[in-house]
């Protein structure tokens, strides 16, 4: 476990003991929001790999490390558009679940075997997954598109140093839909306010 998940459990578990349980229901709003944030940010890093992949999404080969709510939307995404997709996960629920949704699932402990004939990986992990020696096995044809907030997951001086493309596509449902993010933010918070009795 990442020190970043300990460190959202210990807060998590800390608003429980403060607050009653039905208290806590304030903060469904603001979860749901977050998750749909997950389908700018898919659609967003499907826009950017549609510009600077040198060949179709169509029948390329791609990896996505983690599978969380903006990987199981990206996962679905790519697969419509026809790509071989394959899911890098820690917990083995969620390698069932991707296994279900139609990747191929590998642990990511052993994701360092199936970098070597890669067009474009996804990273949506807040660690640093992809340093020099995952980075180095990749071919420098691949696109690195880093969907995780910071820290992010790849060592961009080193994949600079190797010649690998890596974006870090951060903010990406206010750049991509902003319309739509706009519209999730005045949901959430309206939302919010419902649950207070405020509106």
């Amino acid at each position: 476990m990442s020190r970043r998940t300990q460190n959202h459990n210990i807060y998590t578990a800390s608003i429980q003991y403060r607050y009653k349980a039905q208290d806590c229901r304030i903060l469904a709003p603001y979860f749901n929001g977050i998750i749909a944030n997950a389908t700018p940010t898919a659609e967003g890093a499907i826009e950017i790999a549609l510009h600077e992949l040198p060949v179709t999404i169509f029948g390329s080969s791609c990896i996505i490390i983690g599978y969380g709510r903006i990987a199981k939307v990206l996962a679905r995404l790519l697969i419509a558009f026809g790509a071989k997709v394959r899911v890098a996960a820690r917990s083995h629920s969620d390698l069932a679940w991707a296994k279900i949704n139609g990747c191929e699932a590998v642990s990511i402990n052993e994701l360092s075997h199936y970098l070597c004939d890669v067009d474009c990986l996804f990273n949506t992990v807040p660690v640093t997954i992809l340093g020099e020696e995952k980075l180095s096995i990749l071919p420098r044809r691949c696109l690195v598109i880093d969907l995780a907030s910071k820290p992010g997951g790849v060592d961009f001086e080193i994949a600079k140093t190797l010649g690998i493309k890596t974006i870090w596509a951060l903010s990406l449902p206010g750049k991509v839909a902003p319309y739509t993010a706009g519209e999730i933010i005045l949901s959430t918070i309206m939302n919010i306010l419902t649950e207070r009795g405020i509106a």
